[in-house]
């Protein structure tokens, strides 16, 4: 069986939690989570890719059992959670690594990427959207006034997104049968939203939210240029971001893999086994390969 490890690290004053398993030495692959979760919704999925390689899978700040400093001692944005993980990664001797990321880890994984294009030897995406194409206008209508100005109406819309119905709909739409999915992701997720101050640290990330699409043309053009090895794997019912976001990679990198399974935005939860089996495929091809 797997050995899991749960550690901290001291990043710039604050303390970042990590799960890490894996053979010292080998290729590293770091898992980013999305909102609203933690690395808690790769639990599973490390043991199924730590046989082969070292995985790490970080809280971002705020997030899982991260600090979570007040929005008055810390500018939360994705560029500063980003500088996290990048010194995360360097204090842990990670020079080069593959990623897989998932709706707010993309973000933070583009920048890493695009901060230093030679570090990431391969991308999984899961959900990790690069294309204002695969932004589901139904979800994002919500959410597109408060990026544009933060007003009590528009914030009263915002806030939708931190309750408990609207956490467990992120985790249950498009699965086919829901009982599959273990209640305790939402109900930890929404715990973590309802700790004191944790709304305005969600709120100032929505807000700046606008940046991550603002950053697209940038990315894309990496994926150009680089032609980084990519697989997209993704649920085909998710209502974040619609399937023609993981069709759109194929754009600007011919060579990428995409994968739409029966599924929704937290496609771990339902098709574990499904996803595991294409990414240690993918894996084995490209990232032992330049390693």
């Amino acid at each position: 069986m797997t050995q899991i490890h749960h550690r901290f690290a001291e990043v710039g004053g604050r303390a970042l939690y990590y799960r890490e398993a894996g053979p010292a030495g080998a290729p590293v692959i770091v898992l980013l989570h999305g909102f609203p979760a933690s690395s808690f919704m790769f639990r599973r999925l490390i043991p199924l890719l730590a046989d082969r390689w070292h995985v790490i899978a970080p809280d971002l700040l705020g997030f899982g059992h991260s600090d979570m400093p007040p929005v008055t001692e810390f500018p939360y944005s994705f560029e500063a959670l980003t500088d996290l993980t990048q010194d995360l990664l360097r204090q842990l001797g990670v020079r080069r690594f593959a990623m897989y990321v998932q709706d707010y880890g993309a973000p933070v994984g583009w920048r890493l990427a695009l901060r230093d294009p030679e570090a990431v030897t391969a991308i999984v995406t899961q959900s990790g959207n690069a294309y204002e194409e695969g932004m589901n206008e139904a979800f994002f209508e919500t959410q597109r006034g408060y990026w544009k100005e933060q007003t009590p109406e528009t914030e009263a819309v915002a806030r939708q997104a931190l309750t408990l119905e609207a956490t467990r709909w992120q985790y249950v739409t498009g699965v086919a049968d829901s009982s599959v999915v273990d209640p305790d992701t939402w109900e930890g997720d929404y715990g973590l939203l309802t700790r004191p101050g944790n709304d305005l640290v969600q709120l100032r990330l929505f807000a700046d939210y606008a940046t991550n699409v603002e950053l697209y043309p940038r990315v894309q053009q990496y994926f150009r240029d680089s032609q980084v090895p990519l697989l997209a794997v993704w649920g085909r019912h998710d209502p974040v971001f619609d399937p023609v976001g993981a069709q759109a990679f194929v754009r600007d990198l011919p060579r990428a893999e995409v994968h739409l399974l029966e599924g929704g935005h937290f496609l771990l939860e339902s098709a574990l086994d499904e996803v595991a089996s294409i990414v240690r495929e993918f894996l084995a091809e490209h990232l032992d390969r330049r390693r």
